[in-house]
């Protein structure tokens, strides 16, 4: 099935639009308007894109550590989004959660998480909900190489195919646990491999090609909704950037590595297809650019101009807080 020109139009602006946050939330950290930390998705724009292009709000993700991407490419407001990275009182968690935890409901994205692998519960939990609403929806649970040595990989992925639940397990393969070579964690050359020892299709992608994880998402995602049960996607794909935007994290990669897999940036790498077959001009594409730009500007001044909460805001949005503890 072919895709329409506008809509891979619209998928290469959501990937920029992507790009643009990460460098310039890496700017705010350095310059000191981000506290805490932030794990860059520069590099892996393709996997988030093409998968939520398959997505309604009413499906839902889970996502990881290196979120915004998810969150950007499942709707969210990237002004919310920056305010909380700023810590603002206007962010998606009200400046409380910073950018590992940032969740939007309205529109299915059901939250990033500061721990390896503890997205894949969660994920079944809500493919589950779908099963049992009824609704044809789908969950799909993000998660890196790095995660498919926790436990809860295995008791996810157990789950899922013997409840036959309706969800896509998306494995971002960047290579890299932090420094750790994914080849001396893993026995494997394919990840996807694993997914014959839960009884569910696993297949291999190139992830650096924005259409190819569209084409293979679209069909994994289909046959989830059609009730097949769950499906495993192994994108194949780098960030650029170091674990986290911090100098507590050494970038041990070699750097001839990192230079190779620039040259297979998936956002050029889209740009040259929509150029060559006349889907656009380099005029168009520049226009689509100082529109991104110009939308991240506008996030960032939106945080900036944003309140700090209160103190006793601290209070609100818990479960519980003791009152009149006696000694």
């Amino acid at each position: 099935m072919a895709v329409e020109n506008e809509n891979i139009i619209r998928m290469y602006t959501i990937m920029l639009t992507i790009r643009c946050f990460e460098e310039r939330a890496s700017l705010e950290l350095e310059s000191g308007n981000i506290p805490g930390i932030v794990h860059s998705y520069i590099g892996q724009e393709a996997v988030a894109t093409g998968v939520c292009a398959n997505l309604g709000f009413e499906d839902r993700i889970v996502s990881t550590h290196r979120g915004h991407g998810h969150c950007i490419a499942k709707g969210a407001d990237i002004k919310r989004m920056m305010a909380e990275l700023y810590g603002r009182k206007t962010g998606y968690c009200k400046g409380k959660g910073g950018s590992m935890h940032i969740a939007d409901f309205s529109v299915g994205m059901l939250g990033a998480n500061g721990i390896v692998g503890a997205g894949l519960p969660i994920a079944v939990g809500a493919a589950m909900a779908a099963q049992l609403e009824g609704r044809g929806k789908v969950a799909v649970s993000f998660f890196g190489d790095g995660a498919c040595q926790e436990g809860t990989f295995h008791e996810a992925l157990n789950l899922a195919s013997i409840w036959k639940l309706p969800i896509v397990f998306v494995c971002e393969n960047n290579l890299y646990g932090v420094n750790t070579p994914a080849h001396y964690a893993i026995p494997l050359k394919d990840i996807a491999e694993r997914a014959k020892a839960y009884a569910m299709p696993g297949i291999v992608v190139d992830g650096n090609d924005m259409l190819a994880v569209y084409e293979a998402s679209r069909d994994a995602i289909g046959k989830a909704r059609a009730g097949d049960g769950p499906y495993f996607l192994e994108c194949k794909t780098y960030r650029w950037r170091g674990h986290a935007e911090s100098r507590a994290f050494a970038d041990l990669r070699p750097a001839e590595e990192i230079a190779e897999w620039k040259a297979k940036c998936p956002i050029a790498r889209l740009e040259r297809k929509l150029l060559d077959e006349g889907m656009v001009t380099q005029e168009e594409l520049a226009a689509i650019e100082q529109l991104v730009l110009a939308r991240i500007a506008e996030a960032v001044k939106f945080a900036g101009d944003s309140p700090w909460p209160e103190p006793q805001d601290a209070l609100e949005d818990v479960f519980s807080v003791a009152q009149g503890v006696s000694k």
